[in-house]
């Protein structure tokens, strides 16, 4: 159960990603301390060299061997210096810490030897950065090895006892080998220090954010949880603590209101149902229904009489609308949040034109204006008209659409209102908070009605709902005119009716499937290929 915790979840992500971070933070840290440390080791070698050279070089001059071999001997008993040698011009090893190599000739090819002897002719001039090397023992130790070139200087070619001419610039290499087991033994102790100090910071950073996270988010979810239980169940009396004045604090206070409000309208409801009889409300709801289907019948006869004056009497005020908002929106800068908001005006003034011309339409009977149309944008374009009151009331709309989807040869206006019809059924069928889905894909469907027609290219758009369903006995009716089981002034029974003709009119098909108390989907089927009687030449519509 812990590890499906918020907090553990939390915690553990920051665990590894201070792990992570703290891991290259050490190796990045061991790498720059062991540079530091070699170069330490070089300059302390280049300096020993140094000291050998200047401190051997009175002895050579006197032709004192011994002399020059008490002084290496004194260097290589010193801490950490594993062998010092000097090598004559030849590679043969004069003086050494380790005697059974006196005499012994090195060669070329050896780790000292290769920088200077790399061709033919050695190096006269060698960097100080080259004159270093580490290398790795039999016995695995890890060894730096310096050499520092003997020069043929003028005291040494102009003294008796030499026989070194001016013309030879080199008499021979100082080679010392220094052990790097104390950097070594010195590197992983802080390697191991910095390690555990790594894992002591992870696990107290990893402590205190669960301690915040349990504290901040965890225990306030909890309590959200515990009193939407509590609500499910129908124990609308216990409130939430509101333990904070932050987003989860406003959150308890909204879930204190909306429980406050459910329990009113439950008591209000019991007291309704007290003072009201079923068969008299049921009587009542009848005739208001008789009466205004009635009416309805009566307004729908004059629609035809009234559309032009509607039509003279609308156009003017959304002309001044579409006009001073157009002038409006020019001054606004692309891509604000005040332009999205006037360009969806402009937009919804120019429907709403539509809509009217459109009334005037359907009397005389005017084929739909059509052109290439992004059915993805009209969907977000209609949803978003109905997101916040559907947001009100607790219904979530979520978008499910193919951006692959290839335009359709539609009329945009009509399709939108299409789409706004399904969408306010759906709203209107869920009665407390639920879902409403719409997807969009590509798909191939029979849309013909004669016998053994091919399934031909098509778009479907799918609206999923979860409200409350439609009973079986109502599901062929549903596309009657007139016909409707909302309650009285929540509609007219025109809606899927005029929505079922302009798809048909589009050449496409709708279909509704529907389970009571689970919910509704309708599905519109629309042709993608352009039909014959709609060609180019027939100048019905152009691309969009």
């Amino acid at each position: 159960m812990l590890p499906r915790t918020l907090k553990f979840k939390v915690s553990l992500y920051v665990a590894i990603t201070l792990t992570v971070a703290m891991v290259l933070f050490t190796f990045v840290a061991i790498n720059n301390q062991r540079d530091q440390l070699l170069q330490d080791a070089v300059n302390h070698v280049t300096q020993i060299s140094e000291v050998i050279t200047k401190s051997t070089r009175y002895a050579m001059l006197q032709n004192q061997p011994d002399y020059v071999l008490r002084i290496i001997q004194d260097v290589g008993n010193q801490e950490n210096i594993a062998k010092v040698r000097i090598l004559s011009k030849e590679g043969k090893i004069i003086h050494s810490t380790y005697a059974p190599e006196i005499g012994q000739k090195v060669d070329r090819k050896a780790d000292a030897c290769i920088l200077c002897h790399q061709g033919e002719q050695p190096l006269e001039q060698v960097p100080q950065s080259e004159r270093s090397r580490t290398y790795v023992t039999p016995e695995g130790r890890r060894m730096l090895g310096s050499m520092e070139v003997i020069r043929n200087g003028p005291s040494c070619y102009n003294a008796a006892c030499h026989q070194h001419k001016k013309a030879q610039t080199v008499l021979g290499v100082l080679d010392i080998v220094y052990s790097l087991d104390e950097m070594e033994h010195t590197l992983q102790q802080n390697a191991i220090a910095i390690a555990a100090s790594s894992v002591a910071f992870v696990l107290c950073v990893s402590f205190f954010v669960m301690l915040f996270v349990h504290r901040l988010v965890y225990v306030p979810l909890r309590d959200l949880e515990s009193g939407a239980k509590r609500l499910s169940s129908g124990d609308l009396e216990q409130l939430i603590p509101v333990r904070s004045a932050d987003e989860f604090g406003e959150l308890a206070s909204s879930f204190n209101a909306m429980t406050t409000a459910l329990r009113n309208s439950h008591q209000e409801l019991r007291e309704w149902g007290r003072t009201l009889e079923e068969k008299v409300a049921k009587r009542t709801q009848e005739l208001r229904v008789a009466e205004a289907e009635a009416a309805r019948g009566e307004k729908l006869a004059s629609v035809g009489l009234l559309a032009a004056g509607i039509a003279h009497e609308l156009n003017n005020p959304l002309t001044g609308i579409l006009t001073f908002s157009s002038l409006i929106r020019k001054s606004m800068p692309d891509g604000s949040a005040d332009a999205e908001d006037m360009d969806l005006v402009i937009r919804e003034t120019k429907r709403c034109a539509a809509i009217i011309k459109r009334l005037l339409d359907f009397a005389r009977e005017k084929a739909p204006e059509k052109k290439f149309a992004d059915l993805n944008q009209i969907v977000l374009g209609t949803a978003r008209i109905i997101e916040r009151p559907a947001h009100l009331r607790d219904i979530d709309i979520a978008m499910d659409l193919d951006p692959g989807l290839p335009p359709v040869w539609a009329d945009a206006d009509q399709l939108t209102q299409v789409i706004m019809n399904m969408l306010v059924n759906a709203q209107h069928a869920i009665e407390e908070e639920g879902n409403i889905t719409v997807r969009t894909r590509r798909t191939e469907k029979v849309l013909s009605g004669e016998a053994g027609a091919p399934a031909v290219p098509a778009v479907e758009l799918a609206i999923v709902d979860t409200g409350c369903g439609i009973p079986e006995k109502n599901l062929k009716r549903v596309f009657d005119p007139f016909f409707t089981s909302k309650e009285v002034g929540k509609g007219t029974g025109l809606g899927l009716s005029v929505s079922h003709g302009i798809v048909s009119a589009h050449g496409g098909t709708i279909e509704v499937e529907s389970t009571v108390g689970e919910g509704t989907t309708f599905r519109v089927y629309l042709p993608l290929e352009r039909p014959p009687q709609d060609a180019p030449g027939d100048g019905s519509g152009s691309h969009a």
